[in-house]
């Protein structure tokens, strides 16, 4: 066979490299970046449109709940519209983060952890900007029972079942990050113990003033990701393996 012949049957050294980084899926740490930027501006828009009044606790009376949401429906749209918009970046986020755990050799059931943890979270937040949406329509607060019973959802959806989740994710990636070195060891570390308050923020079903770690939990946890997200790797060094 001539020489050119055999040339042309071979692919480029570097082709097989540059399909497995492709391949890599978008960037962690920009998907943390837009997962965190949507919430916050639900939050900020919201209180914006409400003239600064704070969105009303779930332990709160009933006539001023439902005050607020007949006052402030257009607030309460757009923030259910941009807390469902956030779940979306953090579900690939956590389906990345898994796969990139996998591709680094991790075999240990964290990846796969993290995955659920992210996937539960984005559902549960998912959940909640929907249920907030339901609020903002006129059929359903015309009955105050129904409006009560909608934000009880909206809060545990929102708040201890997505902060608790939440903490799984980071767990399932602080803990090959820790024992891999693939993370700083003073990042992994401080996962760890923002995974353990997130899960502590479960006591909220139980006793109201545990509310008091869902912030804690919540804005830590969404920094550490956004963190981790840009400072993990995309493949093993001589020194890790």
């Amino acid at each position: 066979m001539p020489a050119e012949s055999r040339t042309d049957t071979h692919h480029p050294t570097g082709a097989p490299a540059e399909r497995r980084e492709a391949q890599g899926g978008p960037p962690p740490g920009v998907l943390a970046v837009v997962f965190t930027a949507l919430f916050l501006a639900g939050l900020a828009l919201s209180t914006l449109l409400a003239g600064g009044d704070p969105f009303p606790s779930p332990f709160g009376k009933t006539g001023e709940i439902v005050a607020y949401f007949r006052a402030h429906s257009d607030a309460v749209q757009v923030s259910g519209a941009l807390q469902f918009a956030a779940s979306i970046p953090l579900a690939v986020y956590a389906a990345t983060v898994s796969a990139r755990l996998h591709r680094l050799g991790v075999r240990a059931p964290g990846a796969t952890i993290a995955l659920a943890g992210g996937l539960l979270a984005a559902g549960f937040l998912a959940c909640c900007g929907l249920v907030s949406w339901t609020l903002s329509r006129t059929e359903v607060l015309e009955l105050p029972p129904l409006v009560r019973a909608l934000q009880y959802l909206a809060f545990a959806t929102g708040g201890p079942g997505h902060v608790a989740t939440l903490g799984l994710l980071v767990a399932g990636i602080a803990v090959p990050g820790l024992l891999a070195g693939l993370l700083p060891r003073a990042l992994a570390v401080t996962g760890l113990a923002l995974a353990t308050i997130a899960e502590l923020a479960t006591l909220t079903l139980l006793f109201d003033g545990a509310a008091l770690l869902l912030p804690l939990a919540r804005f830590t946890c969404l920094g550490w990701l956004i963190a981790a997200g840009f400072l993990l790797p995309r493949r093993r060094t001589r020194k890790e393996l």
